[in-house]
């Protein structure tokens, strides 16, 4: 019996041994400073604040969601990247696991600097969606997993508040196209799915608004 105990036990230290040595090592904000300032800033900013609408904000975003993200553009093995988009594959290409956690850490970390929504009377359409979808299409309310104030849920679903509109308008229709296909389940893809034109530009006219 002590010797099954004592094979047991050493089993278990070198399971744990091994977890701990496989596990990721904490993230280093001032690492992905400087990647940030030698590789994204052109595009995104080099405190994350994109200087055009065309580039996504990054400042305050969820730092697994940007970590989830890199990894869908690079390229693995040769393989197709999950999510196309030549300059970002080529962007992250030559970044390491270490590099990407260190560069969604240091943007997590940045304050952002939000849109702001532009059409009141799209916005109050925009807003009825947001907070109760449309039972008669089939449309889920997107607080539901970004939130009432679309500030996301951690490790699961992505900041949108303050996003520029003409970004959130450009994924959802890529969404509904199916042209970007990497959201859990196909939850993006089957809500995008359900949406309009104008239903598509009243939420990004709202999330850029919200707070």
């Amino acid at each position: 019996m002590i010797r099954l105990w004592a094979v047991a036990a050493g089993l278990a230290f070198a399971c744990a041994t091994l977890a701990f040595a496989q596990a990721p090592a904490k993230p280093d904000p001032a690492k992905g400073q400087a990647i940030a300032t030698q590789v994204c800033a052109a595009c995104h900013g080099a405190d994350g604040n994109s200087p055009t609408s065309a580039n996504p904000h990054l400042a305050g975003q969820i730092p697994e969601y940007l970590y989830r993200q890199m990894v869908a553009f690079k390229s693995q093995g040769g393989k197709k990247p999950e999510r196309e988009n030549a300059v970002m594959t080529g962007m992250v290409a030559p970044l390491s696991d270490a590099d990407m956690r260190n560069l969604a850490a240091y943007y997590a970390a940045q304050k952002l600097k939000p849109a702001a929504a532009r059409d009141k009377d799209l916005a109050a359409l925009g807003q009825k969606i947001y907070r109760g979808g449309n039972v008669a299409s089939g449309v889920p309310a997107c607080a539901g997993c970004h939130g009432p104030t679309g500030a996301g849920i951690p490790s699961q679903y992505p900041r949108i508040a303050g996003q520029y509109p003409e970004y959130i308008e450009a994924q959802l229709k890529a969404f509904r196209a199916g042209t970007r296909a990497n959201d859990p389940n196909g939850m993006m893809r089957g809500a995008a799915a359900r949406l309009t034109d104008q239903e598509i530009r009243a939420l990004a006219e709202y999330v850029a608004g919200l707070r």
